[in-house]
């Protein structure tokens, strides 16, 4: 097993640089600079060169990039250009425990909600249940979180008035945005969980587990949701960093303070720092979430770590 994960380790830093160096490189690319923003279009060019050598954007981008990595390698996240000089550090502890509880929220919605309906609809095949669940499964993958929640903030929150329209303040003011989140991500894990639940029931140790008595309920919990389980393992590894990642558009609809809502702001200001470090944080997430995923199914079944695992 150790080895295994070595392996996975080994595959996984070369490309978490990749991506922060091809962010890097694309952020300076951008037609406009955060010094455009500082100055307002006003500033002399003696102005606009010194503000240049203050933040070593007048360097060869190589050369940035180099003087990036010897900071992440001390901590240093680097100073937003716009939030007076603030380290990136900081701004990340405040902002990001709000963006992990509404991940969390919505990951733990998506779990509740999704395999659940899986089950039932797997369990009750053909049924009008079965039936009516497909399809607000196709209508919610169909549906992006950027046309779902203004029509969650219409319907709810503005016409009955039942939960606040933004805002992070109050348990009411967060399960908004937790459904926005969440609802595509249930959507699939049901679909996921209710085909491969059926796949299970059509294998023989299910019909030798009837043909000893027990019930179809009882055949299901004991030998098939287990089996059934391990493919909706990697959907929701996979969902927990899409979670984590996609709630930047959901913070910025419903103006939830964490680091996504802070991160699209920063593209709009070309804060340079905060941008490399928000894709140092995906890339990180999705490293560590596929690694999570492929140890657990190490651990479930070991066949996966000969064939490199489950992604």
């Amino acid at each position: 097993m150790l080895l295994y994960i070595l392996r996975r380790l080994a595959v996984a830093v070369p490309m978490v640089l990749a991506i922060v160096f091809i962010v890097f490189v694309v952020a300076r690319l951008a037609p406009a600079s955060p010094i455009d923003i500082i100055l307002g279009g006003k500033g002399t060019p003696q102005a606009r060169r010194a503000l240049e050598h203050a933040y070593g954007l007048d360097r060869p981008i190589l050369a940035q990039f180099g003087a990036y990595l010897v900071g992440l390698l001390h901590g240093d996240l680097g100073r937003s250009f716009v939030h007076g000089q603030e380290p990136v550090s900081r701004i990340f502890v405040r902002d990001f425990p709000v963006t992990a509880q509404l991940a969390l929220q919505a990951f733990l919605f998506t779990f509740l909600v999704g395999v659940p309906a899986g089950l039932l609809a797997a369990y009750y095949h053909n049924s009008w249940f079965d039936r009516a669940l497909m399809a607000v499964v196709v209508l919610l993958v169909s549906v992006p979180s950027f046309v779902l929640g203004p029509l969650l903030v219409l319907f709810i929150a503005v016409r009955l008035g039942w939960l606040p329209v933004s805002g992070w303040d109050t348990p009411a003011s967060t399960i908004l945005p937790t459904v926005t989140l969440g609802a595509r991500s249930a959507a699939l894990v049901a679909r996921m969980m209710r085909s491969s639940l059926l796949e299970v029931l059509q294998q023989d140790y299910i019909r030798v587990a009837l043909a000893k008595g027990l019930t179809r309920a009882q055949a299901v919990w004991r030998h098939g949701l287990k089996n059934a389980f391990l493919p909706v393992l990697t959907v929701l590894g996979t969902t927990l960093g899409y979670l984590l990642t996609g709630s930047f558009v959901v913070e910025t609809i419903f103006q939830v303070p964490g680091i996504g809502y802070e991160s699209v702001r920063s593209i709009s200001a070309r804060d340079y720092p905060i941008i490399q470090a928000t894709a140092l944080l995906v890339a990180l997430i999705f490293v560590a979430v596929n690694l999570l995923v492929d140890i657990l199914y190490g651990w479930f079944d070991p066949r996966a770590r000969l064939t490199g695992g489950s992604s």
